[in-house]
């Protein structure tokens, strides 16, 4: 798109203010825009520096005590980190005794577990140190032993209980 000048207002004499006149009264058409030279870029305005009324110290002062902490609340707030502090140190303290108790308890079912197992050895190795040949051949030889016959042993129901009691009557046939 081609750029046009186009003049909106009258022109005045004189070459400096012809200048002046065309930049502030030219409209350019289009997107072919010149950029301007910076001494020729309109300088931003400051914004005005306005006097501190009474209502501004005010809030600034109710800011600044809003911002600072009185005795009570500093006195809650010492209270409130004891309390968490002593909160803290006894569950560490809780953890720590469940840990060396957790410790124990495994030592002993160590101890256990050896206990067991040299009860289970010392019960095989008598069990294996008894010669029953021999016992047979002490009892039948030297304590006159002899097995009973068919004719002496009797079987009998007992329905009352499981238990045989030693003391109780044996049943006539």
């Amino acid at each position: 798109m081609a750029a046009t000048r186009r003049r909106v207002g009258p022109a005045d004499s004189g070459q400096r203010n012809r200048n002046r006149s065309m930049r502030e009264q030219t409209y350019i058409y289009g997107n072919v825009v010149r950029k301007l030279a910076p001494e020729q870029q309109p300088r931003r305005q400051e914004p005005e520096r306005r006097e501190h009324t009474h209502a501004d110290y005010t809030v600034r002062r109710n800011q600044e005590k809003a911002l600072q902490i009185d005795l009570p609340y500093l006195m809650l707030l010492v209270v409130a980190a004891c309390c968490t502090l002593y909160i803290c140190v006894n569950y560490l303290h809780q953890q720590s005794e469940i840990n060396t108790r957790l410790d124990n308890i495994k030592t002993l079912e160590q101890d256990i577990e050896t206990l067991k197992s040299e009860n289970d050895a010392l019960e095989t190795r008598i069990n294996t140190s008894i010669d029953l040949d021999y016992v047979y051949r002490v009892a039948t030889e030297e304590l006159g032993m002899v097995y009973a016959g068919k004719d002496q042993v009797l079987l009998y129901n007992k329905t009352e209980s499981e238990y045989v009691r030693q003391n109780e009557d044996i049943p006539q046939y």
